[in-house]
């Protein structure tokens, strides 16, 4: 087992990533208040992996109630989160009571929300089960449901207890997801760790194959940047750069999620095509060479992802880009490459080139 640590002063907490931890339930325990907790899960990772960890902890003495949730994008709205509140209550969950949250990213944004706004807070715990959200969406604490208007437009930061990453997960995943999970990996090199893309170029064949070391490794590193960028900035504040540059292809991407309909593409699927019209926006700016561009395509090709992005038109990109969090005073504030490891935030692209952008980088 490895484990990191995201500095947050008094609500600083660990991650912990290595095989069989679901089974290791005094690594839970500790940061449980009172014995008692609900997990929330859902209908594909419920079967697999709710009883391996839950047993133990009943065996330790923990109260457990549990609420399984559909599965897929398209149920990350407040009808399911409400269904969450209604378990909370049927159950008589006090503010000690912690939720656990076993599955995904969107089972983690979900139980997180519930966490933060139930009785106005109560503990939360992260164990995520897929790739995307063991080095990405588990850390950092950012919560919420969608909105027909957007992705990710009402939620909460809300910091877990614990974040329990077991890689043994990874084994069971369907090919897609590894490979969506695979983008945001991608995306740390290409934001802020050069050597790490490096890597990722060299062992792309390991990653897909699902050799054990290569995952906790890619696991790792990936948290150890998260950890970094959120200690420095939790609540995106930063005039510029910060933790806003961790949203690499997330504007192009998250138009692709809500303009197709929520769980046509993998979340991670609309962010590759993301970060190739980022890189391509970049290199129209001067920043990024083709050599640069075809780079980054390669790569992407390679972790098994798509590298176009969906025939919206351009007039729908921009008004979906126009209802992102990252929009600054009516302006559209877009996460670009100077150069691959180095990202910037900028508001200063010209329509002109956000259209040819997505004319050259989409279906039709």
């Amino acid at each position: 087992m490895r484990s990191l640590n995201v500095s947050l002063g008094a609500r600083a907490y660990p991650i912990h990533i290595g095989a069989g931890l679901l089974r290791r339930s005094a690594l839970i325990l500790e940061h449980l208040p009172t014995p008692r907790a609900m997990i929330v899960s859902n209908s594909t990772v419920a079967p697999l992996y709710l009883e391996t960890l839950a047993v133990p902890l009943r065996e330790a003495g923990v109260t457990l109630t549990q609420i399984i949730l559909p599965d897929g994008e398209q149920y990350k709205n407040g009808e399911t989160l409400n269904s969450i509140y209604d378990a909370l209550l049927t159950q008589r969950c006090d503010r000690s009571t912690t939720i656990i949250a076993l599955g995904g990213g969107v089972i983690g944004d979900l139980s997180g929300f519930a966490a933060a706004s139930y009785q106005r807070g109560v503990p939360f715990i992260q164990i995520p089960t897929t790739l995307l959200a063991q080095v990405d969406s588990s850390v950092g604490g950012k919560t919420g449901i969608n909105h027909p208007r957007g992705k990710n437009m009402i939620g909460a930061f809300w910091q877990p207890r614990l974040v329990l990453a077991d890689t043994d997960t990874l084994q069971t995943l369907p090919e897609r997801e590894l490979s969506a999970g695979l983008a945001e990996v991608i995306k740390y090199g290409l934001i802020r760790d050069l050597p790490f893309l490096e890597w990722l170029e060299a062992n792309m064949d390991l990653l897909r194959a699902r050799d054990s070391v290569a995952l906790s490794y890619a696991v790792e590193h990936s948290c150890r940047n998260k950890a970094e960028v959120v200690a420095a900035d939790e609540f995106e504040t930063a005039k510029e750069g910060g933790r806003a540059l961790l949203n690499l292809g997330h504007t192009f991407g998250h138009a692709i999620e809500t303009g197709v309909g929520y769980g046509e593409w993998l979340h991670g699927e609309a962010v590759a095509a993301g970060m190739l019209m980022a890189a391509e926006l970049s290199h129209r700016l001067g920043w990024l060479g083709k050599t640069d561009v075809a780079r980054i395509r390669r790569l992407l090709v390679r972790a098994g992802l798509p590298v176009r992005g969906a025939a919206l038109g351009a007039e729908r990109y921009l008004e979906l880009m126009g209802h992102d969090k990252k929009v600054v005073a009516g302006r559209l504030r877009l996460v670009l490459l100077r150069s691959i490891g180095e990202a910037v935030t900028w508001s200063d692209a010209s329509r002109e080139d956000i259209v040819a952008t997505i004319e050259a980088c989409c279906h039709e």
